[in-house]
C-alpha cells in the first residue's frame, strides 16, 4: 500500500473513532457490525453466522441415524451430485470350454441429481429489541433456524428411504397384529418384522447395516403387547433400541405417511387422511447416500433500513439424500380396518 493511501486509512479509522467508537472504527474500515446491549456479544455477519450453521449441521447429522449413511459431500459441485450407475455385474463362467471367451459390454451410466433446497422465512429482529433485552436474541434465532431445517431434512430423508410402492426389490409389508381400539389400524408384531428380513435375505442383501426405522405408532404398539420388546426397548449401554432380527433398530416420529388401503406413499408433507398412517422403513445403509452442499446466510442490517430500524435474517441450506437405486429399501405399513 501506498504511504499516502496507508494515511488517509487510518484517517478515517479515527474519524470513525471519534465519531461513534469502536462501532465506528468497524464502519470506516468497512466492515458490519449490529448493534447490541452492553450484555451481548457484537456479532460479525454474514460469514460469522453462515459457519457456525455449517459446523451445527454438520455435527446434527453425526447424532441420527444418518450416520450410519454414507457421505458423498466431497463429490458435490454446486449443490449438484452425479452418481454412476454401474449396470449389471459381468456374467461368470462355470468350467468353460469354449474359447475365445465372448466380450462383455458393461456400460455405465452418469446419473446427476440437484440437492434439496431448504430455506427459512426471515425473521425480524428490531434494534430496540437488541438493546432492551438480557439475552442473545440473535444467537437464539440463528438456534431455531437451524434446528427447523435440520428437522426438515432428517425428515425428507426417511421419506426418501421408503418405497413408493411394492416390488420385488422394494417390499412393502402389511402389519397383521389386532385391531386398535382408538384407530382404524392393525398394530404391528414381531412376525411382521421377521417377514420383511425374509424380503431382504431373498434379495440377497447383506446382515451388517440393515436399519430399521420404526414410525412412534408401531414402537407405542410393540410396547404394549411384546413384554420381551418392553424390556429391550431401552440399552442402558448404548442408548438405544436393541437390534432386531437383522436390524440396527431406531425409533423416528416423522416417519412418511402411507395410505392403510392401496399401501402407496404419499407425497412429503402431505396432511393425513383417515386411511394414513405413519409406516417403519427398512434400508441397507451402504445403499443409499447423503451429500451436504452448501450454506448461505441473508440478512439485511438495521441501518439499512432506516424507516423501520429492524434487522432481517434467514438462511439456505442444501442438502439431499436418496436411495442409489430402487432397491434394498422395504416399509411396514399399517393396514387400514374399520371391524368391530
Amino acid at each position: 500500500m501506498k504511504p499516502m493511501k496507508f494515511v488517509i486509512l487510518m484517517m478515517n479509522i479515527l474519524v470513525g473513532l471519534m465519531i461513534a467508537g469502536p462501532l465506528g472504527a468497524a464502519a470506516g474500515a468497512g466492515l458490519s457490525f449490529i448493534p447490541q446491549s452492553d450484555g451481548i456479544k457484537t456479532g460479525l455477519f454474514p460469514e460469522v453466522w453462515t459457519g457456525e450453521m455449517v459446523k451445527a449441521f454438520r455435527h446434527d447429522d453425526a447424532a441420527t441415524f444418518l450416520a450410519k449413511i454414507p457421505d458423498f459431500s466431497q463429490y458435490a459441485q454446486y449443490d449438484v451430485i452425479h452418481l454412476v450407475d454401474v449396470g449389471a455385474d459381468p456374467e461368470v463362467l462355470v468350467n468353460n470350454t469354449t474359447y475365445p471367451i465372448d466380450v462383455q459390454d458393461l456400460a455405465d451410466a452418469d446419473i446427476s441429481i440437484s440437492l434439496d433446497k431448504f430455506q427459512t422465512k426471515a425473521t425480524k429482529i428490531t434494534d430496540d429489541e437488541l438493546f432492551a433485552i438480557s439475552h442473545d436474541k440473535m444467537a437464539s434465532v440463528i438456534e431455531r433456524h437451524k434446528a427447523v431445517i435440520t428437522e426438515t431434512k432428517h425428515d425428507k430423508a426417511v421419506h426418501a428411504f421408503g418405497p413408493q410402492s411394492h416390488t420385488a426389490a422394494t417390499p412393502i409389508v402389511v402389519t397383521t397384529g389386532e385391531k386398535l381400539a382408538d384407530v382404524d389400524r392393525k398394530a404391528i408384531t414381531r412376525k411382521d418384522i421377521i417377514k420383511m428380513k425374509k424380503h431382504f435375505d431373498d434379495l440377497k442383501v447383506p446382515e451388517k447395516n440393515r436399519i430399521l426405522i420404526l414410525c412412534s405408532d408401531h414402537v407405542n404398539d410393540l410396547l404394549e403387547v411384546d413384554q420381551k420388546f418392553r424390556d429391550q426397548y431401552y440399552n442402558y449401554t448404548s442408548g438405544k433400541i436393541a437390534n432386531m432380527y437383522s436390524f440396527e433398530v431406531y425409533p423416528y416420529s416423522e416417519n412418511p405417511l402411507y395410505d392403510g388401503d392401496t399401501e402407496e406413499k404419499k407425497a412429503f408433507g402431505s396432511v393425513p387422511g383417515t386411511k394414513d398412517f405413519q409406516a417403519s422403513v427398512a434400508f441397507y445403509a451402504p445403499r443409499m447416500f447423503k451429500c451436504t452442499g452448501s450454506t448461505k446466510t441473508y440478512m439485511s442490517a438495521a441501518k439499512d433500513n432506516p424507516l423501520t430500524q429492524e434487522n432481517l435474517i434467514n438462511f439456505r441450506h442444501y442438502f439431499i439424500a436418496l436411495p442409489k437405486k430402487q432397491e434394498a429399501i422395504g416399509a411396514i405399513v399399517s393396514k387400514y380396518d374399520i371391524s368391530g
